[in-house]
């Protein structure tokens, strides 16, 4: 292969993981479009490179698309493909500059050297300039591309079958001082408006730069990833507290983060002290709004109800009467034309059944009620390269009901546990955990859960060092002295430069045939004049040493050979060999 094509090969290798992080990027944020913009350009322009200029354009279109990248995506994997792609990128531009000196592993060791000497001043960077929250996240998306197995709009009544879908949904790592809990309720959305069908997810105010309040301090933490999904709110535990300027609990009781939802999010949030405010915030109207005239034998029974005298005597009640019923669990319940129906006829369904028609009934009883979707329980997955975490998958989404009750707050009831079956999801869940149990888990999802494991501890370790944990790190670093923060950005992006250069310069051995004999050389005493080619100064370096004239032509030969031939590897090899023992020979002699 010669020259060229290796740096043609050096410079298409830096394309594909480029293109591969793109077909990951969410559509609808602003920085897609120039993304993909700026590849397609380089792909062309790659395809079209008759000139110097034109490499150097490439490599520059891949190092600006690859920085783009690393703002949209930061999880391992695509930490992962932008650190190849850069090593890729400057080694195709090194192959180019340095005009064939090098061979290809030459190429991609001085790009190592590189980087390794940049990042002394990336770590200073990283550590002490202070971080700035997102400039703008966009929700452009269709707001119907559910992937997480939530809907704004909770219709189980339109749903005739319900297929469970496998695929994740988020992760979280607890302290290690908490058990893992298998049945613990992660709250994603609050449905409190009911038009007698369908309960509706009324989007929160959003506030314009966050809540402002980090809460930093002693105290273990949780940390999330959640997959992109179609809604802002993510799944927590309602009650832990935020971490960062950029995340918020509605009144409600729902936590939103700052980024967009249609890309992976990863948070860190605090354990609690004290009872969440939004338990204790009393109904507004529309969770007392009681439901339409069109379901007559619903606001029948709960006639029945409303004479008791407290909310909690009112919710016994309701559950006797479930419990009575021969309500039974299924995934396929059928269509059902509304609730009456499912009351009193059918008495079939899933979770979403069983919330819908509870919060109805007890808004008909005159007890404030809400439903409520996120997920329950969780599957714990213990990976070689760390703690175990528990993982939540679509399968695992769940809906409740959460009523209000006089002096004890929003009180959460899950009256799918009331139908007479209702564990066939636990049943499923046992089944798969005999499974894991007796090592027949497949390949693929061990190596899954593995990775899995490694991309939460890198959001643990290198991610999570947000706006709040710099502010703490520095607050201990600095105590009340922070007016010295500039001080030591200068002195520390001083010593990272020092640092980098002695990486290039000192610590490592110029690798180029070329620079390589001219230091021979000029301990000689023989050093390139302006216009003098390398042949020429070995020519007046055999004048001056006469008894090493044929040792110098033959040292001047292998390095023109190497330089502008065009060798195939083993006659590079071969050439290079040779040019070493040459060298060597008159370092010894010398």
């Amino acid at each position: 292969m010669s020259h060229q094509r290796h740096v043609s090969f050096l410079a298409w290798c830096a394309l594909s993981p480029l293109l591969l992080q793109c077909l990951a990027l969410n559509w609808s944020a602003p920085l897609t479009w120039p993304t993909w913009a700026l590849v397609f350009c380089a792909l062309f322009k790659l395809r079209e490179c008759r000139r110097p200029f034109d490499r150097r354009l490439v490599a520059l279109l891949q190092l600006v698309s690859t920085g783009l990248l690393a703002a949209q995506l930061q999880g391992l994997l695509a930490s992962v493909l932008q650190l190849v792609a850069v090593l890729l990128a400057l080694a195709g531009l090194l192959g180019h500059e340095l005009a064939g000196s090098l061979g290809f592993r030459g190429f991609l060791q001085r790009s190592l050297q590189l980087l390794g000497a940049a990042l002394p001043l990336a770590l200073v960077l990283f550590l002490f300039v202070p971080r700035l929250p997102p400039l703008w996240t966009t929700e452009l998306g269709p707001a119907r591309g559910a992937v997480t197995g939530l809907s704004p709009d909770l219709d189980p009544l339109s749903i005739a079958e319900l297929t469970l879908v496998d695929g994740s949904a988020a992760r979280v790592l607890l302290p290690e001082v908490q058990p893992l809990p298998t049945d613990a309720y992660w709250r994603v959305l609050v449905h409190e408006q009911f038009d007698g069908r369908r309960w509706q997810h009324r989007d929160p105010h959003v506030p314009r730069g966050g809540s402002g309040r980090p809460q930093v301090g002693e105290g273990t933490s949780q940390w999330w990833v959640v997959e992109p999904s179609a809604t802002r709110a993510v799944p927590w535990d309602g009650s832990a507290l935020p971490t960062s300027p950029d995340q918020w609990i509605t009144p409600e009781g729902e936590l939103l983060v700052g980024a967009a939802s249609r890309q992976r999010r990863s948070f860190r949030l605090r354990s609690p002290e004290k009872v969440a405010a939004w338990q204790q915030r009393p109904p507004i109207p529309s969770e007392r709004q009681a439901p339409p005239d069109s379901l007559p034998r619903l606001k029948t029974l709960a006639q029945q109800f409303r004479g008791l005298p407290t909310g909690r005597e009112r919710l016994e009640a309701v559950e006797g009467w479930f419990r009575r019923q021969p309500f039974r669990y299924s995934l396929q319940p059928g269509a059902v034309a509304d609730l009456d129906a499912f009351l009193f006829d059918q008495q079939v369904g899933f979770c979403g059944h069983y919330a819908s028609a509870l919060a109805a009934l007890l808004r008909a009883a005159d007890v404030p009620a809400r439903v409520v979707s996120g997920y329950q329980g969780g599957h714990v997955v213990q990976p070689m390269s760390g703690n175990p975490y528990l993982e939540l998958r679509q399968s695992d989404a769940h809906a409740w009901v959460e009523l209000w009750l006089e002096g004890e707050g929003w009180q959460r009831v899950d009256p799918t546990l009331w139908a007479a079956n209702s564990g066939l999801p636990a049943a499923a869940m046992a089944a798969e955990s005999a499974q894991r149990q007796g090592g027949n888990v497949p390949w693929w999802r061990w190596l899954q859960w593995q990775w899995w494991g490694l991309d939460l501890a890198w959001t643990r370790w290198w991610l999570s060092f947000d706006q709040s944990s710099q502010q703490a790190w520095l607050q201990m670093l600095f105590g009340v002295q922070l007016r010295w923060l500039g001080v030591a950005i200068v002195m520390g992006g001083m010593a990272a430069l020092t640092a980098g250069w002695l990486l290039l310069h000192l610590g490592l051995r110029p690798r180029s045939p070329l620079s390589q004999s001219l230091r021979l050389l000029a301990r000689w005493g023989v050093v390139p004049q302006q216009g003098e080619s390398f042949p020429c100064v070995c020519r007046r370096a055999a004048k001056m040493h006469p008894d090493l004239a044929t040792l110098l032509e033959a040292m001047a030969d292998q390095q023109q050979l190497l330089a502008h031939a065009p060798l195939n590897p083993p006659q590079r090899r071969q050439h290079r060999r040779q040019w070493r023992q040459l060298r060597s020979r008159l370092a010894q002699l010398r």
